[in-house]
């Protein structure tokens, strides 16, 4: 299945593993790329000698490409990149922020550099920044998303007629069906995060892997855009959001409410009613929890099935 993404990654298949925080440490990364995708880990929950040791960790694992993911927006961040030079690490996806500011002193050091985007607008930004590839997120996607709430169907094509470098698809994809559909608009590849959330493998509470696997269609909202945007599981603290809003709340307001490590305390600790519980609208099709090696499989099989029945009609 060689294209663009698996040239770019040196990987057998054009999937992702997303880099989710509290649900992608150094097992699932591992897993993930020895299963013959891109293992990502999710360095937006980890502290810098954190981050180090699962880099360590998953280079231990696996002897495939494995990728970070960094969060722009995260505090410590020229601490984690030097420590991602320092560990030879060679791929490099960044969100939440400007790509401009941290694109080129990567590459200079050797990384593929991989930007996500929730729009044309900031699609054509990566790409003016000099990015190797984007990863292009729809509304339904888990954690933290765009304001415009545009699906992926949507924004995959509308991206698409812009640029001219690789692109990814992500929101919504749990199947080789919905992976296939996405390529037929445009896509390269994709990335997938909610489905392997509910993984023997990610570090996320057991309690919340569960609460994946029992969601229905309905049961996540994207909220707190005066923050920033993201989809949630409703639970009491969802609850309470809403509460507050009725009373017209200011941005400080809100932020009191969440507080801090709410996420890590839903998604890690398996707090089900406090917690900040990020996960996909696909979560209402994810009904068992499995190794990343069968996900994988399942993923590819259905793919080729799909592609086979369509290339028949």
């Amino acid at each position: 299945m060689e294209n663009k993404v698996t040239k770019l990654f040196n990987i057998k298949y054009p999937i992702i593993q997303a880099g989710m925080v509290w649900n992608s440490g150094w097992r699932l990364a591992s897993a993930a790329s020895n299963s013959g995708i891109l293992g990502v880990l999710g360095a937006g929950s980890m502290y810098p000698e954190v981050l180090r040791e699962h880099i360590i960790k998953c280079k231990k694992a696996t002897n495939k490409p494995f990728a970070v993911n960094v969060p722009m927006l995260y505090p410590d961040i020229d601490k984690l990149m030097d420590i991602i030079v320092e560990e030879g690490v060679k791929i490099i996806f960044t969100s939440a922020g400007n790509p401009k500011t941290w694109t080129k002193w990567l590459q200079d050091q050797g990384i593929v550099v991989v930007h996500v985007v929730s729009s044309v607008k900031f699609a054509l930004k990566a790409q003016d920044a000099g990015v190797d590839a984007i990863v292009v997120e729809g509304f339904e996607a888990g954690g933290h998303n765009g304001r415009d709430e545009t699906t992926t169907l949507a924004l995959i094509p509308m991206v698409k007629e812009k640029i001219n470098i690789p692109l990814i698809a992500a929101g919504g994809i749990a199947t080789g069906k919905a992976m296939l559909a996405t390529m037929v608009l445009g896509a390269d590849g994709v990335q997938i995060g909610s489905r392997f959330v509910a993984s023997q493998e990610s570090s996320a509470h057991q309690k919340f892997k569960q609460l994946v696997v029992d969601a229905k269609e309905g049961d996540t909202q994207l909220t707190l855009k005066e923050l920033a945007p993201v989809r949630l599981m409703k639970n009491k603290f969802y609850d309470e959001v809403q509460e507050l809003y009725k009373t017209s709340p200011s941005v400080d307001d809100l932020r009191t409410l969440l507080g801090r490590g709410r996420a890590k305390k839903g998604m890690f600790e398996g707090d089900l009613d406090e917690g900040e519980l990020e996960i996909g609208q696909i979560a209402g099709l994810i009904h068992e929890i499995k190794p990343v090696s069968e996900i994988v499989k399942e993923i590819i099989s259905d793919f080729e099935e799909t592609k086979r029945l369509a290339m028949s009609l």
